[in-house]
């Protein structure tokens, strides 16, 4: 038997022991061993650096969206007419603390704070240009929401993220892609003053509230030799370690909607940085995918009356399931309102959602890891099963292309019961409830040694 038909059979059942941990050493990404090298020399494919892993990990991530539109109801800021006054913003019982409730109700692992959108709003103490939370009535003009969250995230163990966008600001009159005169650009030095202010507004955000775990640009970044900031310095020399939605050092990608799902499949690999959709099986880039909902249909930020609009349960859960259940992360928003507290409905539906989420998944009845073509679960007695899930030790790369999930039931011998493509970080499968003794996965192609980090089954509810 060569050395590559050892790899492929002998960890078949090997591993079936109640209560493995599903979290392989990822905290460093060392694959120093010789069955490590052997396995990395198969194939030189992409694979995901440390930061990529870690968020890839999360899978559940909170968006909040906080801006001081909501102040003054109908304005909309690209009419740049109108803008709201700082003393408009006055949230009297903000609480981040209760906004990280909310993601620590659904299983969020980290956290994406809007600290600037597109009304240009600064919802830090900034000198930069004289419209945020410094002229604000708020605290008498000394809040800083941004420090409040990256605090309330440090308290609940949550990775904290920050938005800001540069490509479009009301306050400077910039729209897409980046230009002054609403996007037409045409005044040189108005658009020099204005990338200077966007480089010192990252400097703050990036160098004052200590290690990010998640940049997230909103549109990309328009490029230096195009009239857009020189981010890629400021980026390298105080926040390298942080996972980069779109602009020029990302990390992960966008999956062309904002409905919480993506296509199957989806690969965590692209064929160019930035690459909407569902990705390519042959992609030289790891890009892992995200998926981004607002709680509420109407849009990303608070209204009144709007509360008939919050997803329900059946909904979230179907967005789950396809996001990530498709090898994705889910990137779900709260809206605080005009109190600076995130509703009560809302946070009703993020506490059903988490509790949903933990009775179907948190306790598998099976569960074995391993490396080769064929992995079974075996029970100790017949189970009534209706969820598996597949997840590869990503540190060697994306390596399974097809494969099958067979039953074995008491009565009608082994049967395919679902069947797929991707996997990547992880595939959740849902199917009518089966009776089984066993269950089988069967990698039918693969680029090289498939390598499961944990193969999972679950019990009908």
């Amino acid at each position: 038997m060569n050395r590559r038909n050892f790899l492929r059979s002998s960890i078949a059942t090997g591993l079936n022991v109640a209560g493995l941990s599903s979290t392989i050493a990822y905290a460093n990404n060392n694959l120093s061993s010789e069955l490590d090298l052997q396995l990395l020399s198969e194939i030189d494919n992409p694979r995901p650096a440390a930061n990529q892993l870690a968020w890839q990990d999360c899978e559940l991530g909170m968006f909040y969206h906080f801006d001081i539109p909501i102040f003054k109801p109908g304005w909309d800021w690209r009419t740049f007419e109108g803008l709201p006054t700082p003393q408009d913003f006055n949230p009297k019982e903000l609480d981040t603390d209760q906004w990280l409730e909310a993601a620590r109700a659904i299983g969020a692992r980290y956290a994406v704070l809007v600290a600037k959108h597109c009304s240009g709003f600064l919802t830090w103490q900034s000198d930069i240009y004289p419209y945020g939370v410094k002229q604000a009535k708020w605290r008498d003009g000394h809040g800083d929401i941004v420090a409040d969250f990256i605090a309330s995230c440090c308290k609940f163990n949550v990775r904290p993220g920050i938005y800001a966008s540069v490509s479009a600001n009301c306050y400077w009159n910039v729209d897409n892609p980046g230009l002054v005169n609403r996007g037409r650009g045409g005044d040189p030095k108005h658009q020099a003053e204005y990338v200077r202010s966007q480089e010192r507004m990252l400097e703050e955000l990036w160098g004052r509230y200590g290690e990010l775990f998640y940049i997230w640009f909103d549109g990309g970044v328009l490029a230096p030799e195009d009239g857009g900031p020189d981010i890629v310095p400021m980026y390298e020399r105080l926040q390298s370690n942080a996972n980069v939605f779109q602009g020029p050092r990302a990390t992960t990608r966008w999956v062309g909607n904002e409905e919480g799902v993506a296509d199957y499949p989806c690969w965590a690999t692209v064929s160019q940085l930035n690459e909407n959709g569902m990705g390519s099986p042959n992609g030289t880039i790891w890009q892992p995918g995200e998926c981004d909902v607002p709680i509420r249909e109407n849009g990303w930020f608070w209204e009144d009356d709007q509360e008939n609009t919050i997803h329900s349960l059946e909904s979230l859960m179907d967005m789950y399931y396809r996001s990530v259940g498709h090898n994705c992360n889910l990137l779900i928003n709260a809206n605080p309102d005009t109190r600076g507290l995130v509703p009560e409905a809302d946070m009703k539906r993020y506490s059903d959602l988490g509790k949903e989420i933990r009775t179907r998944f948190n306790t598998p009845v099976a569960r074995i890891a391993g490396r080769g073509d064929c992995h079974i679960l075996m029970f100790p007695k017949p189970q009534c099963v209706e969820h598996v899930w597949v997840m590869e030790d990503i540190r060697y790369g994306e390596r399974i292309r097809a494969y099958n999930i067979e039953a074995l039931t008491p009565n009608s011998g082994w049967q395919q019961i679902v069947f797929g493509t991707s996997v990547g970080h992880k595939r959740i499968h849902r199917f009518k409830p089966v009776q089984a003794k066993k269950l089988r996965m069967n990698v039918t192609k693969e680029t090289s040694t498939p390598v499961l980090r944990d193969f999972s089954a679950f019990s009908a509810l």
